[in-house]
């Protein structure tokens, strides 16, 4: 009697252990499901004021949204000889438009008027981050540009990681001259189910930046910009990227580079603008 309920009791073991592994597994998917803008956008919420005194000339922009919000932005001119050229700089999805200003100065020093987006969410602006949000706010910018008397053809959008996301959607509404991607995607959730193999980022992502879907029949100029040591956003997705678009300007890999690398925000990206420019641009 004994053996045969110590018998029972072992056949049962296999079907707890399964049961517990699942329901770990649902609890894993719950919180991810719940909590995934948390693991997508790292903004810093600091208000960094003005841009006066930073740079010579900048100006802050208020950017009003569709959905009425009223977004800070700084509009940095062009230092030396205006090539008449506006360029669109979308940023990742952490910090603020003040850990751009550096790159926002390089390009501006090689002619461009630069606008730096600030998201919602990010910089002392209102509201929160999504992929709807970022498309608004980056329609607003493309508007304001158009306001200062920059014509599509003489914009062009510049985008970083999830930054190319917004870039390659506002470019299906707001075409410009051309667009500048600097470390891309195919589609968001490429990028998850590269970090998270085993969760099913298909079913459960909500902010998904199908980039190849918005590229693949344009007929916008790309030039995709990216690093061979890519920890955040594989090379390989930036690669596919470049294979799909509908007009690769060109692709350019940086050997040992990898995401938040210091050559992404500096002379050698203001220089890939200068390159874009000179191809796309009358």
């Amino acid at each position: 009697m004994g053996r045969r309920r110590r018998s029972a009791e072992a056949g049962r073991r296999p079907g707890c252990a399964l049961l517990a592994v699942l329901a770990v597994v649902a609890l894993v998917v719950t919180l991810v499901t719940v909590l995934q803008r948390t693991l997508v956008y790292f903004p810093d919420r600091t208000d960094v004021g003005t841009v006066a005194g930073r740079v010579p000339g900048a100006r802050d922009l208020v950017l009003r949204t569709d959905d009425g919000l009223d977004l800070a932005a700084w509009l940095v001119p062009p230092a030396g000889e205006d090539r008449e050229v506006a360029v669109l700089y979308l940023p990742g999805n952490g910090g603020n438009r003040l850990g751009r200003l550096d790159v926002a100065r390089e390009i501006a020093a090689r002619g461009f008027t630069v606008l730096l987006l600030e998201y919602r969410g990010y910089g002392g602006n209102p509201g929160r981050p999504s992929e709807q949000g970022l498309a608004r706010d980056a329609r607003a910018a493309a508007a304001a540009l158009r306001d200062e008397g920059f014509d599509p053809a003489r914009t062009l959008y510049v985008g970083e990681s999830i930054g190319t996301g917004v870039a390659s959607r506002l470019a299906t509404t707001d075409p410009p001259a051309g667009l500048l991607l600097r470390s891309p995607f195919t589609s968001l959730v490429d990028v998850g189910r590269a970090h998270y193999p085993l969760l099913p980022v298909g079913l459960i992502l909500r902010d998904r930046f199908p980039s190849a879907e918005h590229l693949g029949g344009s007929e916008v100029p790309v030039r995709v910009l990216h690093g061979s040591d890519d920890d955040v956003v594989p090379s390989r997705l930036s690669a596919e990227l470049a294979a799909r678009v509908g007009n690769l300007q060109g692709e350019v890999v940086v050997p040992g580079a990898g995401h938040n690398d210091a050559i992404w925000f500096g002379p050698r990206l203001a220089d890939e603008v200068v390159e874009l420019a000179e191809a796309v641009v009358g």
